[in-house]
């Protein structure tokens, strides 16, 4: 050992003869054990303010964490403050407990005892952090399509912690379904896909709200399903509703994480121009009138291969947390497309278009149309 680190043994023993230990650790870090009798202090926060945790500077205090790097770079820091007997466990909580030494689990609630040792990795994040994790408790999704994009992007969303999942699918689950639909099961078939969804992600995190809406999204019901929602998941498979959600999210201002796959090729992106007038595109900038149906046949006409809806499935759950965190760059104004057979990625730039029927800066909402209609005669 050198003169800033005791083993384990060392520290318990001192620590009997009535020296400090402080567990520096983050609070979830905690959870899953800490050294019997350590004071749990945020290392940030002793480092901040360390005569409110050590009044004492010439007391001798010992510093712990999980491994012994940062209570050792905490125990440096302090002795250049004047703290001179500060000193740091070596190994940290993992070589305390692989001494035998006690340890101790806090006192929490249940709930919170979950939320911090489900989410740790998050928690370890500075980007997420336990203010991010719990804005992802509160935030509220929408997923229309519980088939081959929804199943993976709420199968994340599930997982990451997002508090309230609204699930909208007017289908049944079907044995041809299970070659890429992975939230269903062989068990499913014959089940509407809306709640044999929520089944599966209830069992991922029975500490969230799964609201399943076994409807098809119409111009009738469609404001009252984005009704509260922060952001919509797009994992439909035809032109007529994505027009339908994109002129819907321009209008109440919600974000909209856009996916599509045909073979072996996918793309992705974020259209927001609802809350960007004039500085985003919407779906329409990229797509003014659809394709004819013989150009963009859906999977069940050409095909998909089975892992691709799952590549862009995860590709939206993310634009999506990054969306409900504020973190990062989004894929809003920008087309991200994927090639399987190649292994390539390709970003197109994309501006919003400034005749846009429906997004353009200072144009009045159109209303809504027939989509099937529109798509129909294009």
């Amino acid at each position: 050992m050198d003169s800033v680190t005791v083993t384990p043994r060392q520290a318990r023993e001192r620590q009997r003869q009535g020296v400090l230990l402080i567990d520096i650790r983050e609070p979830h870090e905690r959870v899953s054990g800490q050294a019997e009798g350590a004071l749990g202090v945020r290392r940030a926060e002793l480092e901040a303010d360390p005569a409110r945790h050590l009044p004492d500077p010439q007391a001798e205090v010992l510093l712990i964490c999980q491994v012994g790097k940062r209570s050792r770079a905490a125990a440096e820091a302090l002795r250049g403050a004047g703290f001179a007997r500060v000193y740091s466990v070596d190994g940290g909580t993992n070589a305390w407990a692989g001494e035998g030494l006690p340890l101790v689990r806090p006192q929490l609630e249940p709930a919170e005892a979950d939320f911090l040792e489900r989410y740790s990795r998050h928690l370890r994040l500075a980007e997420v952090g336990i203010e991010g994790q719990r804005r992802l408790a509160a935030a509220r999704v929408l997923v229309v399509g519980a088939g081959g994009l929804g199943s993976p992007a709420a199968f994340y969303l599930a997982a990451a912690g997002v508090g309230h999942l609204r699930l909208v699918d007017d289908d049944i689950v079907d044995r041809s379904n299970l070659q890429r639909q992975i939230l269903h099961t062989e068990a499913s078939v014959g089940t509407p896909k809306v709640e044999s969804a929520r089944q599966r992600l209830q069992a991922l995190n029975p500490s969230i709200r799964i609201e399943p809406v076994q409807a098809r999204v119409t111009s009738d019901n469609v404001e009252a399903l984005l009704d509260g929602i922060d952001v919509v998941v797009d994992g439909s498979d035809n032109f007529p509703l994505r027009y339908l959600l994109n002129d819907a999210c321009v209008k109440l201002g919600k974000p909209l994480v856009y996916g599509a796959v045909q073979r072996f090729e996918g793309q992705a992106s974020v259209f927001d121009a609802g809350r960007h007038r004039g500085a985003k595109p919407c779906y329409r900038c990229l797509f003014p009138e659809p394709p004819p149906p013989e150009f963009a046949p859906n999977c069940a006409e050409a095909g998909v291969l089975g892992v691709l809806p799952g590549i862009v499935g995860l590709l939206q759950a993310n634009e999506a947390i990054k969306l409900l965190l504020g973190i990062g760059e989004p894929l809003a104004g920008r087309l991200l497309q994927f090639d399987a057979l190649a292994m390539r990625f390709r970003e197109l730039k994309l501006p919003p278009d400034p005749d846009c029927p429906v997004c353009a800066e200072g144009r009045r909402f159109p209303g809504y149309i027939d989509y099937a209609a529109f798509c129909a005669t294009t």
